[in-house]
């Protein structure tokens, strides 16, 4: 059996409610001639008259009085979800959004865009999940709303990403560390005993491929999968840990930071904000992405202030 035309439910609620043929065509438009015609293929698919002739007008078949109660809702419902979406009310907004980030962030940002979002849409729930990875499969799947990261070669082509801010790696150590005295040089961050930073368990990344071309390597004492692991080492022991300076701002309260030697050569990098493209139109979704990036330049920029 062939798929019904859809169409015909609006000619069949116009033929219901006007009981006649001249009525529905005015009503929707149409030739007498092409209501009759709408009419038969009614017919032949229903596989009832629907409108039945007595005297000069007609009247509903017992299918067609069945039909009537359904019909008119169900083609109002098509029309609804076709018409452009209402004005967002904020007030109004009764909704739950997973934001799927790495360590720091919400430590950084999350406390002032809960105060955003509870000040305009009361209503809404943010719930942070962490991500171990870079798959962007939750983003696909809709398990993810949104997500922050560094947009790379395993970022899904498909996604949507708008930068947040610019950041940079630093080195840490606990206050009164040799470190915290004195220019840094590349050789004397190289002899420090170091914890290295992997959520892969890798041995070596970036800082030890420059060290390299420079001729040095960095004894790596240990090495942890998250910032929060790194930054706690370097805290309670000489350890030296490496870690991106914007998103571990708060972790790194108590600590004493350095710039990394200018001979190291690492680049800076943008932290985006990725969403997948289904959620372009919708406007709570908008709005919260609208969100996340202003307060994250508003934190930055306090940051800097400070």
């Amino acid at each position: 059996m062939s798929d019904p035309d859809l169409n015909l439910l609006a000619t069949l609620d116009a033929l219901l409610a006007e009981g006649s043929v001249a009525g529905a065509a005015r009503r929707l438009r149409l030739s007498a001639s092409a209501m009759s015609r709408a009419l038969a293929r009614l017919r032949e698919a229903t596989g009832d008259p629907l409108l039945v002739r007595a005297g000069r007008g007609l009247v509903p078949s017992p299918r067609a009085l069945e039909l009537r109660e359904r019909i008119g809702p169900l083609v109002e419902e098509a029309r609804a979800a076709l018409r452009p979406a209402a004005a967002l009310k904020l007030d109004r907004l009764e909704r739950r959004f997973t934001l799927r980030t790495r360590e720091g962030f919400v430590e950084n940002f999350g406390a002032a865009l809960l105060a955003r979002v509870a000040s305009e849409a009361p209503g809404v729930r943010l719930r942070f999940v962490p991500k171990p990875d870079k798959d962007s499969a939750p983003l696909r799947d809709g398990s993810v709303d949104l997500e922050t990261g560094v947009v790379g070669a395993a970022t899904g082509l498909e996604l949507r990403a708008q930068a947040l801010f610019r950041d940079r790696f630093v080195g840490v150590v606990r206050a009164g560390h040799a470190l915290a005295d004195g220019t840094v040089t590349a050789g004397r961050y190289a002899a420090a005993g170091h914890v290295a930073m992997s959520r892969r368990g890798l041995d070596r990344g970036p800082v030890d491929e420059a060290l390299t071309a420079l001729g040095l390597a960095r004894d790596i004492v240990a090495t942890v999968a998250g910032f929060s692991e790194a930054l706690a080492l370097a805290r309670g022991t000489d350890l030296v840990a490496t870690v991106p300076e914007r998103h571990t701002a708060r972790l790194r309260e108590g600590l004493h930071s350095f710039a990394l030697p200018r001979e190291l050569a690492l680049q800076d990098f943008t932290v985006s904000l990725l969403w997948h493209p289904r959620m372009d139109g919708d406007a709570a979704h908008r709005w919260l992405r609208g969100c996340v990036r202003e307060v994250c330049a508003a934190e930055i920029g306090a940051c800097g202030d400070a």
